[in-house]
């Protein structure tokens, strides 16, 4: 238990650079309750003690606007940004070393039984207001933008955009052969490519090629044309 709550604090100090003190994160941050109120309500509900646990649920709900569902299955170091407004359903599945900003949702989409909820591997970065709703898998390394709402699993080590959500990049760009880390290079949730943006700007550059082409057969004249 000690252990698991010094993993928790770590994760915090590690990631949020506002953090100053464990003490500060301690009793004052209230994705740090949450989480600590989950891991007990957890326990009492693998212990069937359902009606206790939903207690101590919603009374972390009320006091830090974050709901997490007794019996979601959470790893180390779960790191829950700011937190209001999070959503874990019943049936989620966390790794280690997760990362959710506010307004996140990890739900079902209604038509589901039994596993209805997704299942979030190591070190997943989901940024604020975005939506991962059904029981599939986003991979270890992977992240989803802020905003994007995820239908379908996300591979290993890619960024998700859009709603409905794309993946736009495996694996990230390339980098050099041993560059630092430090646990916060993988938390921008801005600097993503909007495949919106990237099809119009193909699309643009198609029209201007074409555009070309029409002027120089124009100005090449019939002759030119039929050559």
């Amino acid at each position: 238990m000690f252990r698991t709550l010094k993993e928790d604090l770590d994760a915090v100090m590690e990631r949020d650079p506002a953090a100053r003190s464990r003490a500060e994160v301690f009793f004052l941050y209230s994705g740090f309750k949450a989480v600590r109120s989950h891991r007990k309500a957890n326990w009492c509900y693998r212990h069937n003690l359902k009606f206790l646990a939903r207690w101590i649920s919603q009374r972390s709900r009320k006091k830090t606007g974050i709901e997490i569902h007794p019996g979601a299955q959470i790893g180390r170091g779960l790191f829950i940004d700011h937190g209001m407004g999070v959503v874990i359903g019943e049936t989620t599945q966390i790794g280690d070393n997760c990362t959710l900003y506010q307004g996140v949702t990890l739900g079902g989409t209604g038509k589901d039984t039994g596993k209805r909820h997704p299942t979030l591997g190591d070190n997943v970065l989901i940024g604020a207001g975005a939506k991962v709703l059904g029981p599939f898998t986003v991979g270890d390394n992977a992240r989803v933008a802020a905003g994007a709402v995820v239908l379908d699993a996300v591979p290993e080590g890619a960024t998700a955009v859009g709603v409905p959500a794309r993946v736009v990049r495996i694996n990230g760009e390339k980098v050099p052969a041993n560059p630092p880390r430090h646990p916060c290079d993988d938390m921008d949730q801005i600097h993503v490519a909007d495949p919106v943006s990237m099809e119009l700007c193909r699309l643009r550059g198609e029209m201007e090629r074409l555009e070309k082409r029409l002027q120089e057969l124009e100005e090449a004249g019939p002759g030119g044309a039929r050559s």
